[in-house]
């Protein structure tokens, strides 16, 4: 049997996998009928592994053989530099580098390369987020088109020219959407929280300076792609209709004399320690809504609590079946959604939840979010709660790995944090093991009503009595600028 035939026989074996995992654990009836937990036999899976293989200037590379059915292919380039290599006095270097990428190669300009892409039925993407430990470009498209695919992609990632007209009309652009920005509360209510948590580390940004846009030069862009764009500082990942022995010459002739270099240290920043709680209040004189946003700091993505907060935000808030949202909206009307999320990158992550509510009933939503985070905090989750919610965890994760793209992060993710080889075999049984005293110890860690931060965007003379209620008030401006000070109970 050679490997592309056993590679599709493999994909074929998960799927049916997924199909009965999802049908056991998402059932209707079994929703309805509180069944026994599932045996932990039943969730074992193994999940075919990419091949792997180092060029001699250290660039990696992992193929994820004929895993996607369709003839198709997902490609991405990890760059193991993002934002946390920038600059101190200069955020969204990385960022700006990546967005020019594409715009101008040696060979190529900006519009070659998008009607060359349009023509072969692709794509090409490349991002930096300002708190990211990598930079990723992405291409993908028919298995077909591969070689001319990747012919275009080695180009923008190795020969960049960062033509200065081209970052000219990025610039403009970049400018007016961070005007914009400061009119979407979502966007003010993000942007204080995370600099209330993390202060001047580089995830207290949520959009780069203004400052350093405009004084951020060409010559700034070639600096950090010559000094992080390295062979041995990436990772190359496929997946799709390709064997690693078809494409790895490929990637050779493409990559194979792309020069090594000295590998960046990227700077360990420095997380605050958490405040007291208080509330910021950014002031939107004649708001018809608040705005919500609370939180804490919470875990890193190889912290063993991951699976216990996973479960445990599930049922808070991380979908319309969770408390947050059957209380708010539900019962209590105050609004269209209330959602929780969480993040868990090499640094400490954040635990948030949010909503937007009418301006009258900000008190009443104020005390419904804290009553949900007492009530998970105090109280054990009852276990038909618990099993339904395991399930529709577990259902979704079968179901994402029909998608070449998660199928790519997840190969990603267990290579930057070094997780065990069988983390994603694993992964259901990690779901179902959680138990509901696992979820209240996480809950009671990092839920800390002692130091929650709260921000809350809306009309200031309608609101901030309401606010005052439930902590010490900061006023500020839609600029981010405080007005005022020190408020007590």
């Amino acid at each position: 049997m050679n490997l592309q035939t056993r590679s599709r026989r493999n994909g074929k074996e998960f799927f049916a996998f997924a199909l009965a995992v999802v049908l056991l654990w998402s059932s209707p009836i079994a929703a309805q009928k509180q069944a026994p937990p599932v045996s932990k036999e039943i969730l074992k899976v193994k999940l075919p592994k990419a091949k792997e293989a180092t060029l001699k200037n250290g660039l990696r590379v992992m193929a994820l053989e004929g895993y996607n059915q369709l003839p198709t292919f997902t490609m991405q380039m990890v760059i193991l530099s993002g934002g946390l290599s920038d600059p101190a006095n200069q955020r969204g270097l990385a960022n700006f580098t990546a967005a020019l990428l594409r715009e101008g190669t040696k060979t190529r300009s900006s519009l070659a390369i998008a009607e060359q892409i349009e023509s072969l039925g692709a794509t090409l993407s490349a991002s930096s987020d300002l708190a990211s430990l990598t930079t990723t470009i992405t291409t993908s498209g028919l298995a077909q088109n591969f070689d001319r695919a990747l012919d275009i992609f080695a180009e923008v990632i190795r020969q960049p020219v960062f033509p200065a007209e081209e970052f000219e009309k990025y610039k403009t652009r970049a400018l007016s959407q961070l005007q914009l920005q400061r009119a979407n509360p979502k966007f003010l209510t993000q942007e204080r929280f995370s600099r209330t948590l993390y202060g001047d580390h580089p995830a207290g940004f949520v959009a780069p300076p203004i400052d350093s846009l405009k004084k951020t030069t060409v010559a700034d862009l070639k600096r950090f792609h010559a000094a992080h764009y390295l062979p041995n500082n990436a990772i190359l990942a496929v997946v799709g209709q390709v064997t690693l022995k078809e494409i790895l010459p490929k990637i050779e002739r493409q990559f194979g004399d792309w020069q090594r270099g000295v590998t960046p240290q990227t700077e360990t920043h420095a997380i605050p320690v958490p405040a007291a709680t208080k509330i910021y209040l950014i002031d939107r004189p004649g708001s018809v809504q608040t705005a919500i946003q609370l939180g804490n700091l919470g875990i890193t993505r190889t912290d063993a609590d991951y699976f216990a907060l996973l479960v445990m935000d599930k049922i808070v808030g991380n979908d319309p079946s969770a408390r947050l949202f059957k209380n708010l909206r539900e019962a209590n009307g105050y609004t269209y959604g209330a959602y929780s999320s969480f993040t868990s990158p090499k640094f400490r992550g954040v635990w948030q939840a949010s909503s937007e509510v009418r301006t009258e009933v900000t008190d009443g939503a104020m005390k419904e979010f804290l009553y949900e985070l007492k009530r998970i905090r105090e109280s054990q989750v009852p276990s038909d709660e618990l099993e339904n919610v395991k399930r529709a965890l577990i259902g979704s994760f079968a179901l994402s790995l029909e998608q070449p793209q998660t199928l790519l992060q997840n190969l990603i993710t267990q290579k930057l944090y070094d997780l065990p080889v069988d983390y994603w075999d694993t992964y259901p049984q990690k779901v179902a093991g959680v138990s509901a005293a696992d979820v209240q110890r996480v809950a009671q860690k990092y839920l800390d009503l002692a130091h929650l931060q709260i921000v809350a965007v809306g009309d200031a003379a309608k609101i901030r009595e309401a606010l005052a209620k439930y902590g010490t008030v900061e006023d500020y401006d839609s600029e981010g600028k405080i007005v005022k000070a020190g408020s007590s109970k």
